[in-house]
C-alpha cells in the first residue's frame, strides 16, 4: 500500500497534478483512490466528473480501476467526534465543570482537519485499493493538518495520561448502588473513546512518518515568491519529522524559437529565462536529497482523465508515480563528542535535520524533558532521550547549508540531577 500526498501554495495546480498522478496509476493496472481534503473542492472538475452526489465520504468508481472522493467532515463531525466530545463533557461535569463551559472546553480548534486526515487514514487502511493518493488543502493548511496527530497526542497524554486512564472506573466504582455503577459504566465509555482517539493518531503518525509507505510531494510554480513558501514549508515540514521526497515543478515554460521576434517574444524570452534561474536556485538548495521533476504550460487546460493521463506522461514518463524518494538519513540523530557516556565530563550533541532554518527566525526552549523549537510559525516540543534528561544545553549552532542544514544542540551533564540514576 502506497499513499502519495499532493500539497503547494494554492493556485500551483496541485488538485489537477494529484489527479493526474491517480489517473496514470489506474491506467498502468493499480486500483487507485484520489481523495481531496481541500475544503475548495475541484477534484471532481479536474477529472470531468461530478463528485459533489456521493454521501458519508464514500468514494465514486471511475471505471477502470480509479476512484475518487471528497472528504466531508460535516458528516465526520457529526458521526466520529460528536461521540467523544459527549464523554468528555460526562467527564468535565463529573469533575465538578459547569455545562456551558464544558462545551467550550470540547471545542477543539482544527478538529476538521484532523478528521480529514483521518479519513484518509481510514481509507489508505480499509484494504480495498494498492494506491491512494491524497490532494491535501494548500500549504498553511496543510501544515497544521500533518502536524495535529503528534501535537493532538501530547497534548492528550497531558490531560489524560495512559496511567490514569488505566485505573478506568477506580474512583466512580467506589460509590455503590445504581449511582455509582453509572458512573463507572460512562468512566469506562469515556477511557475507551480516549484510547481509541489515541491509537488513532498514533497510526495516523505512523503513517505519515513511514516513507515506504508515505511519500510527501510539493508542487510549486517557478516563481520566486512561490520557491520562497516551498522553502519555509520544507523546513517545517522537517521540524514535524516529515520529509518530502520530490518536488514538482508546474506551469515551466518552453523556450521560444530563436526566429521569433517582436514584443511577444522578448516577453516569453525573459519569462523563460526568469524561471530557469529559479529553478537553478531551488535545485542548488535541495541537490540529490529531494528529486525534481518539472511540467511544462501546456496551452489547453487539462482536465478528463485522458487529458490527465497525457499530463503524467510529460510528468514520469516511465517511471512509477508511486515509488518512494531516494533514502535519507535520520531526522535526529544522538552523538556522544566527549567523555564516556557515563562521567561528568561526558558531552552530547543532538541534531536536528532542518532543511533552510538559517532563512528565517529560530527559536529554542528547554521545558522538562522536552525541547521546544520554533521555526518561523511552527514549533515542536522534541522529547528528549533518557540520557540528554539528566543534562543542560550548554550552546546551539547552525551548521551545512541549504537543504543540508543541521540544528545541533549540546549538552552536558546537570551536576544536580547527573548522579541520580
Amino acid at each position: 500500500m502506497r499513499v502519495v500526498l499532493f500539497t503547494g501554495k494554492g493556485g500551483v495546480g496541485k488538485t489537477t497534478l494529484a489527479a493526474a498522478t491517480a489517473a496514470r496509476l489506474a491506467r498502468s493496472g493499480r486500483k487507485t483512490l484520489v481523495v481531496s481534503t481541500d475544503p475548495a473542492h475541484s477534484l471532481g472538475d479536474a477529472l470531468g466528473e461530478r463528485l459533489d452526489d456521493t454521501t458519508e465520504n464514500e468514494p465514486a468508481d471511475l471505471g477502470s480501476g480509479l476512484f475518487a472522493a471528497h472528504v466531508d467532515t460535516r458528516v465526520l463531525l457529526d458521526d466520529t467526534w460528536a461521540e467523544l466530545q459527549g464523554h468528555l463533557r460526562t467527564v468535565l461535569a463529573g469533575a465538578g465543570i459547569d455545562e456551558l463551559v464544558a462545551d467550550e472546553l470540547t471545542v477543539l480548534p482544527g478538529v476538521e482537519d484532523l478528521l480529514a486526515l483521518a479519513e484518509v487514514h481510514r481509507l489508505a487502511t480499509s484494504g480495498l485499493w494498492e494506491v491512494v493518493v491524497v490532494d491535501c488543502g494548500p500549504t498553511a493548511e496543510t501544515l497544521r493538518l500533518l502536524g495535529l496527530p503528534e501535537a493532538l497526542s501530547g497534548y492528550l497524554e497531558r490531560l489524560f495520561p495512559a496511567h490514569r486512564r488505566a485505573v478506568r472506573g477506580m474512583i466512580a466504582g467506589l460509590a455503590s448502588g445504581r449511582a455509582g455503577a453509572e458512573r463507572s459504566a460512562g468512566w469506562d465509555r469515556t477511557v475507551d473513546a480516549l484510547d481509541r482517539l489515541a491509537a488513532q493518531l498514533a497510526g495516523l503518525r505512523a503513517m505519515l512518518a513511514d516513507r515506504e509507505e508515505t511519500s510527501i510531494r510539493l508542487v510549486l510554480t517557478p516563481e520566486r515568491v512561490v520557491a520562497a513558501e516551498t522553502r519555509r514549508t520544507l523546513t517545517a515540514l522537517a521540524l514535524h519529522d516529515l520529509q518530502v521526497d520530490g518536488l514538482v515543478v508546474n506551469r515551466v515554460m518552453p523556450a521560444p524559437p530563436p526566429s521569433l521576434r517582436g514584443p511577444t517574444a522578448r516577453w516569453l524570452r525573459e519569462r523563460h529565462t526568469e524561471q530557469q534561474a529559479v529553478l537553478a536556485e531551488v535545485r542548488a538548495e535541495c541537490g540529490d536529497a529531494v528529486p525534481l521533476a518539472t511540467v511544462p504550460y501546456t496551452a489547453a487546460e487539462p482536465t478528463g482523465v485522458e487529458a490527465l493521463v497525457a499530463l503524467a506522461g510529460s510528468l514520469y514518463g516511465t517511471a512509477d508515480p508511486a515509488a518512494p524518494g531516494p533514502a535519507t538519513g535520520p531526522v535526529l540523530r544522538l552523538e556522544r563528542t566527549a567523555g564516556d557516556g557515563t562521567s561528568a565530563d561526558s558531552e552530547f550533541e543532538l541534531a536536528l535535520r532542518l532543511p533552510g532554518a538559517a532563512d528565517g527566525p529560530l527559536d529554542l526552549t528547554r521545558v522538562g524533558d522536552e525541547l521546544v523549537v520554533t521555526v518561523g510559525a511552527t514549533r515542536r516540543r522534541v522529547s528528549l532521550p533518557a540520557v540528554l534528561r539528566r543534562c543542560e544545553v550548554t550552546g546551539a549552532r547552525l551548521v551545512g547549508e541549504g537543504h543540508a542544514t543541521d540544528l545541533v544542540v549540546v549538552f552536558a551533564p546537570d551536576p544536580a540531577l547527573w548522579m541520580r540514576r
